[in-house]
């Protein structure tokens, strides 16, 4: 990562950082990632060479613009998906000169996992309303490639018992191989086997 990106993207953090503290509703929140929890995401899509990549979570794009910057190191491209506004996730990105690897969707994240191809997804981040995860079953294990990453933030702070039904499933199911990692809030990754 360039110099100038890595500015761009510690001022982003920062803004998001300042105007969650102003915030008393959590929906009106951008919640970014914490920078280290991103950095890994970013490094572990280099590594597995991704080339799709679906982003469940759009807030003002903090972690969009790490996975974008990852992606057009593997030639591959990222869908990021979120039903509320995306907070100017768009131009934040086009401010850090990622746009071409990037589609925005405003839609339903249920309803959009459910029309993406079966084994089709390198990694699915996770980063929504945890208490929805679950609805979205079987689609965040279905669409995941052989080999495949399921991540998903927050598995310790705030609220961890909102995923205990969604951690259910990922438990219950032969396919998927998974640990907790003490990263920001608590990251979960779950492996298609």
């Amino acid at each position: 990562m360039n110099t100038d990106l890595q500015e761009f993207l510690n001022q982003l953090h920062a803004e998001g950082v300042d105007h969650d503290s102003s915030q008393v509703d959590r929906a009106h929140r951008y919640r970014n990632l914490n920078p280290e929890t991103a950095h890994f995401i970013a490094m572990l899509v280099q590594l597995m060479h991704a080339q799709k990549v679906v982003e469940i979570g759009t807030s003002n794009g903090y972690s969009t613009i790490w996975l974008a910057d990852a992606v057009t190191t593997t030639g591959g491209t990222i869908t990021t998906v979120d039903i509320e506004s995306q907070h100017g996730a768009a131009d934040n990105v086009e401010r850090a000169g990622l746009t071409e690897p990037v589609e925005f969707v405003h839609a339903d994240a249920g309803e959009y996992l459910a029309g993406v191809e079966d084994d089709s997804v390198d990694v699915l981040f996770l980063d929504a309303e945890r208490t929805q995860y679950a609805g979205w079953w079987p689609h965040p294990y279905r669409v995941l490639r052989a080999g495949g990453l399921m991540l998903i933030d927050n598995a310790h702070h705030p609220a961890p018992d909102e995923l205990t039904a969604f951690v259910a499933l990922i438990a219950d199911e032969p396919g998927l191989d998974q640990l907790v990692l003490p990263l920001g809030s608590g990251l979960i990754m779950a492996r298609k086997v």
